[in-house]
């Protein structure tokens, strides 16, 4: 295949403190050719899913009923694909949680069958 047909991402690792500086070059059929800059095999794990199924932690508000205040901000406990926020957001919005609500408190377990829980991240006292 002609090189100038492959693709090229650079991309800061998050998986740990690092912060390496990783590029991947692939194939428009996701094919990794190579991948350099990773100081260890998570690096190379993260640049991997990030051209194939990116996930990010998803971190927003849900409505809180009878409480102090009209929204708990909310986030999953793991990242998750990507191409499930829209999803995730349809179903975020129409929730409404019964105040009062504490942070750690979980609204939705296995959110979206990702593994990942919907979390509070602050509490709201009820009024």
């Amino acid at each position: 295949m002609n090189s100038s047909q492959n693709l090229v991402k650079e991309l800061t690792c998050v998986r740990c403190p690092l912060g390496c500086k990783v590029k991947i070059e692939y194939t428009k059929e996701l094919e990794v050719l190579e991948i350099s800059g990773n100081k260890c095999p998570r690096g190379r794990e993260y640049a991997i899913q990030e051209i194939s199924d990116p996930h990010r932690i998803l971190v927003t508000s849900v409505k809180v009923k009878n409480g102090k205040y009209l929204l708990a901000s909310v986030k999953t406990s793991d990242a998750i694909p990507l191409r499930l926020f829209d999803e995730a957001m349809d179903i975020i919005e129409k929730l409404e949680v019964e105040a009062p609500v504490k942070r750690g408190d979980i609204v939705i377990k296995n959110f979206l069958g990702t593994g990942a829980d919907l979390v509070v991240t602050r509490s709201v006292e009820r009024l």
